[in-house]
């Protein structure tokens, strides 16, 4: 009767802790690829430059003529 109640209770145990190990499994984490690219500048940059040079002399100029 002993073996019996013993092979129950394990058989129990198995089939009753199967689940909640496999449950707390998680997803792994996986990292987005790193994509390289090269910079560039835009023209907007080097207009914008232009003008700054241009205001710039322009105020020297002003300011010796006066």
């Amino acid at each position: 009767m002993k073996n019996t109640v013993a092979a129950v209770l394990c058989a129990a145990s198995l089939t009753l802790a199967a689940p909640a190990t496999a449950g707390s499994l998680s997803d792994p984490v996986v990292e987005p690829e790193v994509v390289v690219e090269d910079t560039t500048q835009s023209s907007s940059s080097d207009d914008m430059q232009g003008l700054l040079a241009m205001l710039t002399v322009s105020l020297m100029l002003i300011g010796v003529g006066s």
